[in-house]
This record gives C-alpha cells, sequence and structure tokens, in this order.
C-alpha cells in the first residue's frame, strides 16, 4: 500500500508538533513508501486514470523520539493512482466552502476505487461540534443566529449559569471561542453572527474547564492515548500552543463507553481516526477532520503512536 498525506503548506505547520508530519516520518522509518502533497498539487478528472503530483520529503525527530527536529521536502514527481493507494485527508479546517470542495474531490476519487481517511463523506456527515452535542451528558448547548432565541436559551438555563460561552461551529484549536458575563453578552452575540455569517453556539460556562480538558485519541474504534490537558492559571482555553500542560490520564468508564458508542457510529461511516474532547465526562467535540495532538499523546504516554495507527492500518489491508 502506497500512503499520501495531503497536508497544509509546510510553512503554515508547527513542525515540531505536528501529528500528520510524525506520521509520515514513522512511515519512512518504517520502509513504508510514503509521499506528501498539497491542495496546489490536487485536481481530479473523468478522463480515465487520475495522476497526482506528490513530493518525496526527509525529516529527524528530537533526542525524546517523539517531537519532530526537522521536515522537509527533496523531490516532485507524478504518480498514478491505484486502488493500492491510500489518501490521508489532513487538512486543518475551518470547514468553509473551500474545505468542501476538496471533500467533494476526494469523493469523486473514492467513487473511482482510491482510498481516503477519513472518509470524506464521513467529514461531511458529521459536524465536530453539533456530534458531540447529540452524546447523552453533553453541555446544555443553542446554535443559531437569532439573539431573541438565544436569550430564551439562556433564561431557561437552571442552574443559572455564572458566564456564557459563545463559539463558531466551524473552526479549530480554541479559535473563536470567547467567555461572556450572563449579563451585556447580547450585542456581542450579535456582532459574532455578522463575523462568522451564520450560527454562533451559546454554552453555559463550565467550571470545571480550569481543572483541565481531555484529549482521547481513538482509531478504529480503539483508544490509542489520553491526556489532562490543563490550562494556565486564569485561562479556560486548555490549548497547549497558549500554555497549557498536559500529562497522561485514564478515561472515565462513562466517559469511554460515550466514546465508544460515537466511534462505532463513525466507523460504518468510513471515519477511523477520531479525537474526542471531554470535560468531566460530557464529550464536548468530536474532531475527525485532522484529529490532532498525536506528537502531545504520544510523548506523555512515552510511545510513538504513530507506530500503532499504522499497525492498525495494516491490519485493516
Amino acid at each position: 500500500m502506497r500512503h499520501l498525506l495531503l497536508i497544509d503548506p509546510i510553512e503554515k505547520l508547527n513542525i515540531k508538533k505536528d501529528s500528520s508530519l510524525m506520521l509520515a516520518l514513522a512511515m519512512q522509518r518504517r520502509g513504508i513508501e510514503c509521499f506528501v502533497f498539497f491542495e496546489k498539487d490536487f485536481a481530479i478528472h473523468n478522463q480515465g486514470t487520475q495522476k497526482l503530483t506528490v513530493h518525496s520529503f526527509k525529516g529527524s525527530v528530537k533526542e525524546d523520539g517523539i517531537y519532530l527536529a526537522s521536515f522537509e521536502t527533496t523531490g516532485a514527481k507524478v504518480i498514478e493512482l491505484n486502488s493500492q493507494d491510500l489518501i490521508h485527508m489532513r487538512l486543518d479546517p475551518p470547514f468553509d466552502s473551500r474545505y468542501l470542495r476538496i471533500l467533494w474531490m476526494l469523493d469523486n476519487l473514492v467513487e473511482m476505487g482510491i482510498q481516503v481517511l477519513n472518509h470524506p463523506r464521513g467529514i461531511m456527515q458529521f459536524n465536530e461540534k453539533l456530534y458531540a452535542y447529540r452524546s447523552q451528558g453533553a453541555l446544555a448547548s443553542f446554535v443559531g443566529s437569532n439573539v431573541k432565541l438565544a436569550a430564551q436559551f439562556v433564561q431557561s438555563l437552571n442552574p443559572k449559569p455564572e458566564a456564557l460561552i459563545l463559539k463558531p461551529m466551524d473552526l479549530y484549536s480554541g479559535l473563536g471561542v470567547e467567555k461572556w458575563p450572563v449579563t451585556g453578552w447580547e450585542e456581542r452575540f450579535v456582532e459574532k453572527v455578522n463575523e462568522l455569517n451564520g450560527p454562533v453556539i451559546v454554552q453555559p460556562y463550565d467550571h470545571s474547564v480550569t481543572k483541565g480538558e481531555i484529549r482521547s485519541l481513538f482509531f478504529k474504534g480503539k483508544e490509542i492515548g489520553t491526556i489532562l490537558k490543563t490550562p494556565k492559571d486564569g485561562e479556560f482555553l486548555s490549548n497547549i500552543a497558549q500554555g497549557a500542560t498536559f500529562g497522561p490520564h485514564p478515561l472515565s468508564k462513562i466517559a469511554a463507553e460515550r466514546c465508544e458508542l460515537i466511534v462505532n457510529e463513525l466507523i460504518g461511516h468510513g471515519v477511523d481516526w477520531v479525537a474526542f474532547d471531554i470535560l468531566g465526562d460530557a464529550i464536548s467535540e468530536v474532531n475527525i477532520t485532522c484529529p490532532g495532538l498525536l506528537v502531545e499523546v504520544s510523548y506523555a504516554h512515552k510511545k510513538n503512536l504513530a507506530d500503532v495507527v499504522i499497525d492498525m492500518i495494516n491490519q485493516k489491508s
């Protein structure tokens, strides 16, 4: 099997801790044929064999064997795609019209017999945030653009929240997430609707976030590693890039059962790679577009989990 990773431009990536580059280097180390390609390389047609410009690469890891020290492309060539190729969809959101167009194009390749992970239709079907809100025990959530309806939702909350969270439906890594007091938030809600050109998510602020947010990685329905991300003092976003600390963490029985229900459904839609964000036992996000933190979870567990993913892919094939 030949592995082809569709990734963002390297200059936009944080090479040190990029999950996709980690996976690519692990494959190369194991002698697996692997290339990367970029959105500018990607085109499809309806006139026979599909061709694709792909790039060879080289890189190295730090002494810990986990974090990356370097990564660069070393040459390009044109290949003919076939049913033995596996394309890894590793573009970061936002899930906008540009992202949707790429998924449509990838879906055409699937219809031609080319394998894509995660399956583009699975990514299209399940919004990472809204899907989480359907799960049992999910945090009370409003999604819409009408401030009067949002206010009715806030008034109905019991117990009354100490603050509210406003956030977009389709961004990532905590972008656009804001905390507002329960008085005077309506004006900001209207502004945010206009900024995002669409619905905004409103939730009661869950104070437990200050104790940390869980990130749990699943592949092919099995948990491969879990960490607890703890925000800096005075912060509420558990973003490692913004200074949150992290360490290994067990999943509670309740959280594990909720995650397993979701991954068992997603597998049926070709979505094998899933990263859950969890507050307490409540799933807050089901990341399927480009599941990340493989490097950090590997570091916490002192094991290169890219090798685990590769082994499980090989079992599938």
